[in-house]
């Protein structure tokens, strides 16, 4: 699933759109009645680890629903089919619970559970392969296992007065009263709190199974987990009690550098190159191998690690 610098980008796409009026929404989801944004003012956007926050409010002048504009909103809301749902992507299957199952099952702890009741925010969080485009639709590269060339169906549609629009892609999306987030855990956030990283890492359990902990490396995925891992010359395993303070510093440096150059990279449009992430040899030319790792009764992530480069902690 797309990590904190993937997000930061999203952001940075939905940004040029606050303060305009939805005009027309469209797209499929499960969780969301997409109607309801029709006519909502986008007042802010915000990030913070893996998730986007919208927040909407009610429209004031020429933008605002009519009444006939809202009978419709509430006999979509009841199940009645809405024609401004179906005026914008619609085409190919429909989203299935199959779908949103799989999501969940990549997103493991890191995604919302629950909605928190209808407030003004609207928290998004991207399965894998997700993504936000502007002023554009995301186009089938290649042919699906039927051999069939079908576009990616989008889960939202967001048009906007200027004419501009939003498509949202594999998400999920919950109403919620406020973003929940601590910027002290967001290794992207100004106010990233490196005391607190610190002895989260220091704890006993596997330093691999620390880093994906979103409660402390907010943003943090599998991605930058392997690479700086091997950056760091840590085994993916070892204990964090068990590694002596400069270790643990190098390796949270590591994690700051690369999380922000890969976002640098993003806004430029230059891809990322992994050193180890799907790897058979390290840039030294070692073979790597291959695990699955993660906490008991938890999430497990594979893992990819240069048994020379990261010698296991005796």
């Amino acid at each position: 699933m797309p990590e904190g610098p993937s997000v930061r980008k999203f952001q940075l796409l939905t940004s040029p759109f606050v303060g305009q009026v939805v005009t027309k929404v469209g797209g499929r989801s499960q969780k969301l009645n997409v109607n309801e944004l029709n006519a909502l003012r986008l007042q802010d956007s915000q990030v913070h680890g893996k998730n986007l926050y919208l927040e909407f409010v009610a429209a004031e002048g020429p933008f605002a629903p009519t009444a006939e504009e809202t009978a419709l909103q509430r006999e979509a809301a009841c199940g009645a089919p809405c024609p401004a749902q179906g005026q914008q992507g619609q085409a190919g299957a429909p989203h299935s619970q199959h779908e949103e199952l799989q999501e969940a099952q990549h997103s493991g702890s890191e995604a919302p559970e629950a909605a928190e009741g209808r407030g003004n925010w609207l928290r998004i969080h991207f399965g894998m392969f997700g993504s936000v485009r502007a002023n554009e639709f995301s186009r089938a590269n290649r042919a699906n296992k039927r051999g069939d060339w079908k576009d990616p169906v989008p889960r939202l549609v967001l048009h906007f007065e200027s004419g501009g629009f939003l498509v949202f892609y594999n998400c999920r999306m919950l109403w919620c009263s406020s973003p929940r987030a601590d910027p002290a855990s967001d290794i992207l956030s100004v106010e990233f709190h490196r005391g607190r990283a610190l002895r989260a890492l220091s704890a006993p359990d596997p330093i691999c199974y620390t880093l994906l902990d979103q409660r402390h490396f907010s943003g943090l995925g599998n991605i930058i987990k392997n690479e700086i891992l091997y950056l760091a010359r840590i085994h993916p395993l070892t204990p964090g009690s068990l590694l002596a303070l400069p270790d643990l510093e190098r390796l949270l440096d590591c994690a700051v550098q690369f999380s922000s150059e890969w976002l640098h990279n993003k806004l430029r449009g230059r891809g990322l190159h992994p050193r180890v992430y799907q790897k058979e040899q390290c840039p030294l030319g070692h073979p790597l191998m291959k695990g699955t790792f993660g906490p008991s009764g938890g999430f497990k992530r594979l893992t990819w690690w240069c048994p020379q480069c990261q010698p296991a902690v005796l």
